[in-house]
């Protein structure tokens, strides 16, 4: 691992230095070297003892965490380096919203120190401490946004999502495991506290937990809310679960067993566990801002208010639960030896995404199927939306293998494309879902069916049970690992699927699966789930373009009817051939093009500005479906089915 020394490379870099006069009366600045005084992170102990970390989460009115957090620091210590989390786990980039943590104080003795900011890490803050310092205390407050503009809201009157590196610094040049906290939060009357860290105790409202490393304490948020309820899910599993309003708690019998299922398939799945007991914490909210985010013992998820009371209506809206359970063996236990780091300032690299993110969607899906969690039909429904993502319309692909996309999260910080067909995105996930899939085919058909990628699973993942620590590996241990079930090119097949442009589309998996990808004018099971919540109208494989609920554009496709007809995101359909506009009004038109050589015509409202646009379509809706090749159960189908007895 190198480490780097600052935030930016030691470049030639302007500095205030004295300008040599050159070229007549143009002077011209001569570049210096920057260095850092920031000290390298070494797998030694912070000497100075435990952090005491206190939080105020109570003031749920206004959004605001206050924090105090008390330092030892060594004898003899002049100048204290605090770092802010800056490259967090699971994100993939460096995210740390440094920028809601305001009224920033540092004090020894009750009397405020000098501070700055490192000028090239911003992430740094350099604390002067006057001789004799034993203790410095640091007190800030971090902002919970308060609207979805300002960023994630995790904070509401009903409940709270506290993630301690949002909310915290932790002292330079030691790795964080190495780092002693011990963590108390105050939070609002009466409500309910969820995480995995150990030795919780309560006193009126202020909880505390054991004494823990850094690493640990980042690993293991909370919720929190006043509507809260808890469910045993398996051995040392539990569900926790926070919600807007306590009526949207119910969680019918048939439906808490899917959950159960979904701990024993993964049991069945991997053979060990790498956690001694585990929270799987889920939020049922649209106030709080949503999330998937994996760690070792728990996870944080977010499912829509009703998705409980409306358990069939919303199976579309499920699957963040089996793939962020996958993650505690695929990412945190077993982890890419270029994205682990020792602590929250080494940049994270993501080179082998399509295995951390790509095989945990893979098996996300199959466990939700297996599970229960989510219905086979909405499964099948999504891979049908997969496949069509890459057979129809993404011209991306001709130019960035999926290998690239790995630094999506970096280059793009998740926001949205303009025209994500051309530019791609995140497709290490879906596309590295749907590699894998091909993979599992290889080794059944090529073992007979005598093994599957479930071996890989277990062999690669399910290694030494009870350990809960980081196992790192290589992209030569990855084919390692499945030369050992299956001897096969492994290298070649991944170089070639996942790290070179302009491959064919990766639907072959499907296909050795006993399936195929078709069209019909009514949407799958997942798209209509998508649709019936959102209200909205996606139209991406027959015009073109998807709706929001008030006709506006969402996405247009690279090249499509719509996008060659001038229509953008932003733009807003009106009326459709004068009548205005309604998602059915929009359907009935394009079934009625596919009998008809007249352009579709369009009231369009971009701006200021009114214009009717012509789009020359007459292919009728397409949505994508999967149905099976044959008669009989297919390889498909028996991916799908349940390991246990359930």
């Amino acid at each position: 691992m190198i480490y780097r020394i600052a935030l930016l490379p030691l470049l030639a870099f302007a500095l205030a230095t004295p300008a040599v006069a050159q070229d007549g009366n143009r002077s011209m600045p001569v570049a210096t070297a920057l260095t850092s005084a920031t000290p390298l992170p070494a797998d030694t102990p912070w000497p100075g003892g435990t952090i005491d970390l206190t939080i105020d989460a109570s003031d749920t009115k206004r959004g605001l965490y206050r924090v105090t957090e008390t330092i030892p620091v060594p004898a003899g210590t002049t100048e204290l380096t605090l770092l802010y989390p800056e490259w967090l786990p699971g994100n993939h980039a460096a995210r740390g919203p440094i920028a809601q943590v305001s009224d920033i104080h540092f004090l020894v003795d009750g009397k405020p120190v000098a501070w700055k900011r490192d000028p090239l890490d911003v992430f740094a803050f350099k604390v002067t401490l006057p001789k004799g310092a034993k203790t410095v205390v640091a007190k800030f407050v971090h902002t919970s946004p308060l609207q979805s503009s300002e960023g994630r809201i995790t904070m509401t009157q009903e409940m709270l999502n506290l993630q301690w590196e949002k909310m915290s610094f932790y002292p330079a040049g030691h790795y964080a495991r190495r780092i002693a906290v011990g963590p108390k939060v105050t939070f609002p009357k009466d409500w309910k506290v969820y995480t995995a860290l150990d030795g919780q105790k309560r006193a009126g409202d202020t909880v505390t937990w054991a004494p823990t490393d850094y690493e640990t304490l980042v690993d293991s948020p909370i919720f929190a809310g006043i509507n809260a309820q808890s469910w045993d899910i398996g051995e040392d599993v539990r569900l926790d679960v926070v919600a807007d309003k306590p009526t949207q708690l119910a969680l019918a019998p048939q439906n808490l067993q899917s959950f159960k299922n979904l701990i024993n398939e993964a049991d069945a799945l991997f053979g060990a566990r790498h956690f001694d007991h585990y929270d799987m914490l889920l939020a049922l909210t649209d106030r709080m801002g949503g999330i998937g985010l994996e760690h070792h013992r728990s996870a944080e998820n977010q499912y829509e208010p009703d998705s409980f009371v409306k358990w069939d209506e919303m199976d579309w809206d499920h699957n963040v639960v089996s793939h962020e359970l996958v993650h505690s063996w695929n990412g945190k236990f077993r982890r890419p030896a270029d994205l682990w780091t020792p602590d929250y300032r080494t940049p994270m690299q993501g080179s082998l995404l399509w295995l951390y993110e790509g095989q945990t969607q893979f098996w996300g899906y199959v466990l939700a199927a297996r599970s229960g969690i989510q219905k086979k039909e909405t499964i099948l429904g999504t891979l049908a939306r997969n496949a069509a993502t890459y057979s129809e319309g993404q011209p991306g692909r001709e130019w960035r293998d999926v290998g690239d996309t790995t630094n999506d999260p970096i280059v793009n910080a998740r926001r949205p494309h303009p025209y994500p067909s051309l530019q791609r995105s995140e497709d290490y996930y879906v596309e590295g879902a749907l590699t894998w899939l091909e993979a599992d085919q290889i080794i059944r058909q090529g073992t007979g069916g005598a093994k599957g990628l479930d071996d890989f699973a277990k062999a690669f993942f399910g290694m030494r049970d009870g350990d809960w620590g980081e196992l790192t590996y290589t992209f030569d241990d990855v084919v390692t690992a499945l030369n050992g079930i299956y001897p096969y090119d492994w290298a070649n097949f991944l170089t070639t699927r996942l790290l070179k442009p302009n491959q064919p589309s990766p639907t072959k998996g499907i296909e050795m699966a006993g399936y195929q990808l078709v069209w019909r004018d009514t949407p799958n099971p997942y798209d209509k789930g998508v649709m019936d919540s959102g209200k909205g109208l996606d139209l991406t494989y027959s015009l073109g373009f998807a709706l929001d609920k008030d006709g506006k554009v969402t996405s247009a496709r690279w090249d499509g009817p719509a996008f060659n007809a001038g229509l953008v995101t932003t733009s807003q359909i009106v009326a459709v051939n004068g009548e205005a506009y309604s998602a059915d009004v929009m359907k009935s038109a394009v079934t009625a093009a596919a009998g008809s050589k007249a352009p579709i015509q369009l009231l369009v409202k971009r701006g200021d500005i009114y214009t009717t646009v012509p789009v020359d379509y007459h292919g009728g809706l397409r949505y994508p479906w999967l149905v099976p090749s044959g008669t009989g159960e297919q390889p498909l189908d028996r991916l799908l089915a349940p390991r246990t007895g359930q």
